[in-house]
């Protein structure tokens, strides 16, 4: 499924609302001073209403909508089951998106095939949308591979450990792409707390002196493991953007349509040679930070509760089935898909073979090395040294 293009454009019901909580697109200059309301475009409530935008509209189709759910029952499925593996042994490791479905499938499904993507660890609904296998995803938390995808078949790159590098990445990748003429786009991911990192300004820095087809994407979960947002900055994220030269926009990050219409504006101004943007998805991590992690140490129920009620599957379910675009049917047919798909990756990360124990000096290098090399050759003798023990 994609949502590449809009639905034939219908008339708008008059019992359709205006969002309060919506803001008009950023322009230069036009961003909001430190200390203001911050502004959000929302296309979508937590009560399944739809609300207009006069800059950011968008008109989508029931099959569109159908597939814009799926896409994040699915994904959430996805995530639950590589937590539930985490917890039996499985995977070492496992970053959840629990909460963070509408910003990720909203953007994903924004973007070209022609576009390139530099996520974090954590983008799983958007590998989804650029057509990963979810299983391809686990490798690296089980520790039998670096990746796991070739980054050039999907136009997405592996995930990115270190936090904020990614940015520099897209951004370096965006001037090339400026430079050979073409007319896609490319897109980063990043968390409210890796905003405080200084690869991330120096990506800023360049993106908007070099005018960089770039879109910032940053997922304000609220948590940077266990600091809160108003510890990394004194104002909206967003609003960042105005001191680098270029727009910055707040979105409902749990509003699936609302994170689709933005992104696809941003995507298309780097297109038009405009320069890069950032967005701000104004979200919630609803889980740990990571499996390692004990998020009740330092947040309280009912903040999660209070987030817990706008979330963003349910929204888009109470639209449905509000306007009749879903029935019974879909939603038991969906719940039988979810349940194929944690069987098979159950089973898919059961049968990873284990990694040859050398193959980790393999692709340190293109070419080789010969450090690499000698350290290779004193492993294999260290590792023969314990068959030689065996033997005798």
């Amino acid at each position: 499924m994609t949502v590449e293009g809009t639905a034939a454009r219908k008339p708008r019901r008059s019992s359709k609302r205006t969002s309060a909580a919506s803001a008009t697109k950023p322009r230069a200059g036009a961003q909001g001073a430190p200390g203001t309301e911050p502004q959000l475009v929302q296309l979508l409530t937590p009560e399944g209403e739809r609300v207009t935008h006069p800059d950011y509209a968008i008109d989508l189709g029931p099959e569109e909508l159908r597939g814009l759910y799926r896409d994040m029952v699915l994904t959430r499925r996805f995530d639950a089951e590589a937590t539930a593996l985490q917890r039996q042994g499985e995977l070492g490791l496992w970053a959840s998106l629990l909460g963070q479905e509408a910003a990720q499938i909203g953007s994903g499904r924004a973007l070209r095939d022609d576009d390139y993507v530099f996520p974090t660890y954590r983008e799983h609904g958007v590998a989804w949308c650029r057509g990963v296998d979810p299983t391809n995803l686990l490798g690296m938390f089980r520790g039998v591979n670096h990746g796991g995808w070739d980054p050039n078949s999907n136009n997405f790159h592996l995930y990115t450990i270190v936090i904020g590098s990614q940015t520099l990445h897209a951004t370096g990748y965006a001037m090339g792409v400026a430079k050979d003429g073409a007319d896609s786009a490319v897109i980063a991911y990043f968390g409210d707390g890796a905003s405080s990192q200084g690869d991330v300004a120096e990506a800023f820095t360049f993106s908007a002196v070099y005018n960089a087809p770039v879109v910032f994407f940053c997922q304000n979960n609220q948590w940077a493991i266990s600091e809160p947002t108003e510890k990394q900055t004194r104002v909206p994220l967003y609003q960042r953007a105005q001191g680098y030269g270029f727009p910055g926009v707040r979105v409902d990050g749990n509003d699936v349509l609302a994170c689709l219409a933005v992104t696809r504006w941003a995507l298309e101004r780097a297109r038009r040679g405009e320069g890069p943007t950032l967005v701000e998805a104004f979200t919630y991590r609803m889980g740990a930070h990571t499996t390692s992690d004990d998020p009740t140490r330092y947040r309280m129920d009912d903040e999660r509760a209070a987030w817990e009620a706008k979330d963003p599957i349910l929204r888009l379910r109470a639209l449905l089935e509000k306007e009749g675009h879903a029935d019974a049917a879909f939603f038991e047919e969906l719940e039988s898909e979810s349940e194929i798909l944690g069987k098979r990756v159950r089973e898919a990360v059961r049968a990873m073979p284990d990694p040859d124990d050398l193959a980790m000096f393999d692709h340190t290098y293109a070419d080789g090395h010969a450090l690499v090399d000698e350290e290779r050759a004193q492993f294999a003798a260290y590792q023969a040294s314990f068959a030689d023990s065996e033997g005798n």
